[in-house]
């Protein structure tokens, strides 16, 4: 009992509440420690979370943006390769699930594959309701994916939309793994500062609270700092000033790697900037570049009576390098034509000339007008002319010259238009008014291309699938050997009977089909229908007679890269002759690319095909080319027989053709006779064979048939 009363039970006592307060004290800081834990790792898990996921949000939205701007054109006019290509590159990003690009009713258009299996396919995913009907740019979320589409608008017009999806897979892993290595940081802290509380308490009370202050300055505080920062740098300030410490331990460890974090964050964050303003290939800035500078500039000159123009220059035929030299050549070729055009940009648009590169081989300038520089409507005219000058000389790839040309649409501001899509409108239909005009030349914008571009759009979308519809149709025009006046075969003629406006010129519809590719699928059709009528006429109406079929191909039909094959199956699928089929190709086509013409001519005739070279005097072409490329015959063209009986020059040029492809053993055909006097005339003069009106119209296949049988 005195012990209980003495100085000793007291200081044990005193040492028990001592120990007992300081235990509940290191429990308290315990507790606490593990809620500021639990707090700092929730807190990091979150702005981990939001950063990570920020991150994939801008990232998608840039990109769609992007992909939207450049799929404008090839969506607008039907471009699957250009949208293929772009597409697959996306796809080639190790995050991107899918890449989609529909119309504007929801059908896929493209889908970054090969073949398309999903083309026309209606989207119908839980998120394809919300994507179609969407206004403007649209992020989704689902378990697997996050979704980002946007419109793709001409004008007002929606001409169908983009979407992208990335895969929340990878981006969990990270988070997991950061969150992983956090939540072990701080228990290894927290377990090595328990320890040494432990320890101090044992050694002096006092100590206890000495240790409980320096833990929560050395421990809390950082991390409470580094979450602050991770707020900051959240909410997209990256210059937030982050703690140092010179400090070894885990926490100068996380405070090191956050640093590092909040770096490689900036510079992401950087490098995506210049990847969404920047072309990779020749260093211009891009599409969304030169939008944003040209509202900006729009904005500057609004109200005070200043002028720019917009240049837009598109390589001709550059599809023909990729075709036959190769990507690799194309990419070379464009740099060399970036180049040139930089130079030209400089020497004459001086500091206010802007130049980007809208993808593929369409380049786009901005000149500003100033009192130095006078008319910008001349200023432009002359930077359009020293650049048509400039890119029609020869570029020199892998020991090997390549001849291009440019051409070029301008518009104006403020005459053309005040907002900058339509003014990148009107520069696009001038450059395609360009183009019509016969290319390597520039044209300014006018409201009559409005009508004019409006027109061939009708034209293209009423074109596509006619075929099918049984729009159009094969005519086929008697020829005759004019040595007795005999009927010896047909010309093939594409004529469109359009349900609404009746018969269309071929000189309308073939060139709209020839620039936009559709004659790549009417080509192999009409071949296939002449070779059937020929084959059947032979069977049927000409009783055994040799009468042939000629038909007429493209420039494009002849650089498909498939056409041997197309004609190797007609002759095959209709058992026609090879020596009754007619190959009728211009001096254009020939000469556009005269290698690939002699090789594939040369295994047509391999097979018996005969090969005519049409509309012949009024290309290029001469003797040497006559030598170099197989033909077994020239037409005439009409042009030189309308006027032979009255104009000398015109007969003289006629005869003189006859001589020269008879010297090579060539047969000679004339087209266009439409009076007795010139059939005659031609008779005198050697001329093998000829069709025209005066010798018999254009009949339809059954109609020949009988007219055979008249024979």
């Amino acid at each position: 009992m005195n012990f209980l009363r003495g100085l000793q039970a007291k200081f044990v006592v005193v040492i028990s509440v001592a120990m007992l307060t300081m235990l509940a004290v290191v429990a308290l800081m315990w507790q606490s420690q593990n809620r500021n834990q639990d707090e700092v790792l929730r807190l990091s898990q979150e702005a981990t979370h939001t950063l990570v996921f920020d991150r994939l949000r801008q990232r998608g939205e840039a990109q769609v943006a992007q992909t939207a701007d450049l799929l404008v054109n090839p969506i607008y006019y039907f471009d699957l390769d250009t949208i293929g290509a772009t597409t697959r590159s996306i796809l080639y990003q190790d995050d991107v699930d899918y890449v989609l690009v529909y119309d504007a009713k929801g059908d896929i258009v493209h889908d970054g594959s090969g073949d398309i299996p999903s083309f026309g396919q209606r989207m119908r995913d839980p998120l394809a309701k919300r994507i179609v009907g969407a206004p403007g740019l649209l992020v989704q979320s689902t378990k697997k994916v996050m979704d980002v589409s946007t419109p793709i608008m001409l004008g007002d017009q929606r001409l169908g939309g983009v979407r992208i999806g990335y895969s929340l897979d990878k981006i969990r892993a990270e988070e997991a793994h950061v969150s992983k290595e956090m939540t072990g940081h701080l228990r290894e802290v927290g377990n090595r500062h328990l320890a040494l509380i432990a320890l101090l308490l044992m050694l002096l009370l006092a100590m206890a609270v000495i240790v409980g202050f320096v833990l929560q300055r050395q421990l809390v505080r950082p991390i409470r700092l580094l979450s602050d920062a991770a707020r900051q740098i959240e909410a997209g300030n990256f210059n937030t000033e982050l703690p140092t410490t010179s400090r070894q331990d885990e926490i100068g460890n996380l405070i090191r790697a956050f640093d590092r974090m909040a770096d490689s964050i900036v510079r992401h964050d950087r490098d995506m900037r210049r990847m969404a303003y920047t072309d990779s290939l020749t260093g211009l800035s891009n599409r969304l570049a030169f939008r944003e500078a040209l509202d900006h500039r729009l904005m500057q000159l609004r109200g005070v009576g200043r002028q720019l123009a917009l240049l837009f220059a598109d390589i001709d035929d550059f599809k023909r390098v990729n075709d036959t030299l190769g990507h690799d050549v194309g990419d070379d070729v464009l740099i060399q034509f970036a180049n040139r055009i930089r130079e030209a940009v400089e020497r004459i648009g001086g500091q206010s000339g802007q130049l980007a590169r809208f993808g593929g081989d369409e380049f786009v300038i901005l000149l500003h007008g100033d009192g130095e520089q006078g008319d910008i409507r001349a200023h432009a005219a002359h930077l359009a002319e020293t650049l048509v000058a400039e890119l029609s000389r020869p570029i020199v790839v892998q020991d090997r010259q390549v001849f291009l040309g440019t051409s070029i649409g301008i518009t104006l501001f403020p005459e053309d238009a005040s907002g900058a899509t339509m003014l990148m409108k009107n520069g696009d239909i001038a450059m395609y008014q360009a183009k019509v005009a016969g290319k390597n030349c520039y044209r300014f914008y006018s409201r009559a291309m409005d009508q004019a571009v409006s027109r061939r759009v009708r034209i293209e979308q009423d074109l596509r699938g006619a075929w099918e519809r049984g729009e159009l149709a094969v005519a086929y025009q008697p020829v005759y050997r004019l040595a007795g006046k005999r009927l010896v075969g047909a010309e093939a003629l594409l004529r469109w009977q359009h349900p609404v406006h009746g018969q269309v010129a071929p000189s309308v519809f073939i060139d709209v089909a020839e620039q936009t590719g559709l004659i790549e699928t009417i080509g192999p059709a009409v071949i296939r229908a002449a070779c059937k009528d020929a084959a059947r006429w032979r069977e049927q109406c000409a009783l055994d007679d040799d009468i042939f079929v000629s038909i007429n191909v493209s420039p494009r039909q002849l650089r498909s890269g498939d056409f041997r094959e197309q004609v190797i199956h007609a002759l095959e699928e209709s058992r026609l002759l090879p020596r009754l089929m007619h190959i009728e190709l211009t001096e254009t086509a020939v000469m556009s690319d005269e290698e690939l013409a002699r090789n594939i001519l040369a295994t047509l005739r391999g097979l018996g095909v005969k090969v005519w070279l049409d509309d012949f005097g009024t290309g290029f072409s001469g003797l040497s080319h006559l030598r170099r490329v197989p033909v077994d015959g020239v037409k005439i063209d009409r042009s030189f027989i309308a006027d032979v009986l009255r104009d000398p020059d015109d007969l003289a040029l006629t005869t003189a053709i006859i001589a020269m492809a008879h010297s090579l053993g060539m047969t000679v055909i004339a087209e266009g006779v439409e009076k007795e006097g010139q059939y005659e005339l031609l008779v005198a003069r050697g001329c093998d064979l000829a069709q025209g009106y005066w010798l018999g119209h254009p009949l339809s296949a059954q109609e020949f048939c009988e007219l055979l049988k008249q024979r």
